[in-house]
């Protein structure tokens, strides 16, 4: 059953998929880790990854190249980075499963007028190896090659909500890692985080979160929502 709260505090959640609504399988660290060995290739020197998150890093080391080399020479670089990513998401997928919560929590906020989308760094094949019935089940599925700007860039939950025609305001963004909080916050809607990924409370909240969760079930428990709308 779905709380008066969030029905009447919100015309539309938006959803992170890896961590939120599936399993996540990805290593990023081994992400890095292909993309600094690619680099060692182009570069007089092997990269070393830092904190920042994989796909910007792989730009700022295209970057890096186009200075070293040239612009045609980082463009290769870039697609074989790009090719090496979309493998590896591709791999973690077919390890993949939904949180059993998850179809029918979407199904549930449908049926109670409230629109639902899902904004995602990794790839739409990823997405729908995973969840192959993700169109009959929300309103907006914006994988990284579907927006022009990725989260935590607030054009990417922008873009969905523009889609759905509801506006910021009336919106939670719900993610189960820091770049969710940060994206809503830019975006201009509240913000829900979920702890069924690598992040802890205390993660979120320091990003931004207005309310922490165990996971995305628990946006449906009677008064879970009452501390966002004052």
């Amino acid at each position: 059953m779905i709380p008066s709260e969030l029905a009447t505090a919100f015309e539309a959640v938006i959803f992170d998929f890896d961590g939120t609504l599936a399993e996540l399988t990805l290593d990023f660290t081994l992400m890095k880790t292909k993309i600094a060995a690619l680099g060692e290739c182009f570069l007089p020197h092997r990269p070393e990854p830092d904190g920042t998150p994989a796909l910007e890093w792989m730009e700022t080391l295209t970057a890096h190249v186009e200075r070293e080399c040239d612009r045609d020479t980082a463009l290769e670089f870039n697609c074989r980075c790009r090719l090496a990513i979309t493998a590896m998401e591709l791999n973690a997928a077919r390890d993949g499963n939904l949180f059993e919560f998850t179809r029918p929590l979407l199904l549930g906020l449908r049926e109670h007028g409230i629109a639902t989308g899902i904004i995602t760094r990794n790839t739409g094949s990823a997405v729908r190896t995973v969840f192959p019935d993700v169109n009959e089940h929300t309103g907006v599925l914006l994988a990284r090659e579907d927006a022009p700007r990725i989260k935590p860039h607030p054009a990417h939950l922008l873009q969905a909500l523009e889609r759905l025609g509801i506006a910021p305001a009336h919106a939670l963004m719900v993610g189960d890692h820091p770049l969710d909080m940060k994206t809503g916050r830019a975006a201009g809607t509240a913000t829900a985080g979920v702890m069924s990924g690598r992040c802890d409370a205390d993660d979120l909240k320091n990003a931004g979160a207005d309310l922490v969760f165990e996971d995305a079930s628990r946006l449906l428990a009677p008064g879970a929502l009452t501390a966002v709308r004052n």
